[in-house]
């Protein structure tokens, strides 16, 4: 139980800064803080650069890399692959490196080893499988943070998603042109970008020193980005069922009608691109004209809808819906990234 004196304790005091030789300063630090925490003479202390105008100072020993985690997941024939796939995400996601998936005296299922090799290709970014035997597989995340950070992991996620966006409503002039199963086919890329930031900010949510080197300065960014993430993920989600309804139709749309649809997705995909334009800029301004506009989807959905309503047959008339609806929320999802960018960089008057 922690000593109750320590609550009562004040958590500040001042130390006054003093110069010897005639390049170094030095500080005092209160004897029983520092014993408390295991300090000594002769202790190292790692001397880091939180803000412009703070310092944190943090044993050496805490500092070091820690040795790679390794986690393992026992199987047998009658577990379902889909389980199995669930559990090694979730280890991938809490900062594992290394996942052994064995069984105890029988093979691993061709459906469960097959299962696993689309997993850790479509959807685990940075790993691989560097051990396959009739036992036991074993993946590897060989990919971290200082080779793909966060910031660069989102911009390429956007990018496609913003792709798989204008391909998708390019399909309804062809939907038979393969452009459809094209953006199907990328969902599984966003995913893995998706599932690789979410990572990244859960070690970062737990580390002082891994949050420094994402490049984020509080806990808070890293509740931000994942709400950012998941928005980015359903817009790709509804470019994919987009694409899906394209190919429910029979033949190309009349051109009147694509031209509406298009002008409803163009308004969508401008407001998708400033609010990714306003996070990297951190442009208050701009985030807040991306949540204005945005408001006035649902209007343009109805007056769209009224204008194609005799220019389309009944049975083509669900899956515009569906498309419609997919643009809106594209426009929805936008504005909840401006709202995160707006608590991100909101000022006081």
């Amino acid at each position: 139980m922690r000593d109750e004196r320590e609550d009562n304790e004040s958590r500040e005091e001042v130390r006054k800064v003093q110069l010897t030789g005639k390049s170094t300063f030095i500080v005092s630090l209160p004897k029983k803080w520092a014993t408390r925490i295991g300090l000594k003479a002769g202790s190292q202390l790692v001397v880091s650069r939180q803000s412009a105008a703070s310092l944190v100072l943090t044993p050496r020993e805490l500092v070091t890399p820690p040795a790679p985690r390794e986690a393992d997941i026992p199987v047998c024939h009658k577990d379902d692959p889909n389980a199995v796939a669930r559990r090694i995400i979730a280890l991938y996601l809490v900062g594992y490196n290394s996942i052994v998936i064995r069984t105890r005296g029988e093979r691993i299922t061709s459906l469960q080893r097959n299962f696993i090799k689309d997993l850790t290709r479509k959807k685990l970014f940075g790993t691989e499988i560097v051990s396959d035997s009739s036992k036991e597989m074993k993946l590897q995340v060989l990919l971290s943070y200082p080779e793909l950070s966060v910031e660069d992991a989102l911009r390429r996620m956007c990018l496609i998603a913003t792709s798989m966006h204008e391909d998708a409503l390019q399909a309804l002039k062809d939907p038979k042109g393969g452009l459809a199963q094209d953006v199907i086919a990328l969902d599984d890329e966003v995913d893995r970008f998706s599932l690789y930031i979410i990572r990244q900010l859960k070690a970062a949510v737990q580390s002082e020193r891994t949050l420094r080197d994402i490049g984020f300065s509080n806990q808070t960014e890293c509740l931000g980005y994942r709400v950012i993430v998941k928005s980015v993920e359903r817009i790709a989600d509804h470019a994919v069922k987009i694409a899906e309804a394209a190919l429910s139709l029979s033949r190309g749309m009349d051109a009147s009608v694509v031209r509406r649809i298009l002008e409803m997705s163009s308004f969508a995909k401008s407001a998708f691109d400033d609010s990714t334009r306003s996070l990297h800029k951190k442009d208050y301004l701009l985030a807040d004209n991306v949540v204005a506009r945005a408001e006035r989807m649902g209007t343009m959905e109805n007056v769209t809808m009224k204008a194609i309503a005799g220019k389309v047959r009944v049975t083509e008339m669900a899956s515009l819906r569906m498309i419609m609806e997919s643009i809106r929320r594209t426009a929805e999802y936008a504005s909840d990234i401006g709202e995160v960018v707006l608590n991100l960089n909101v000022a006081p008057a």
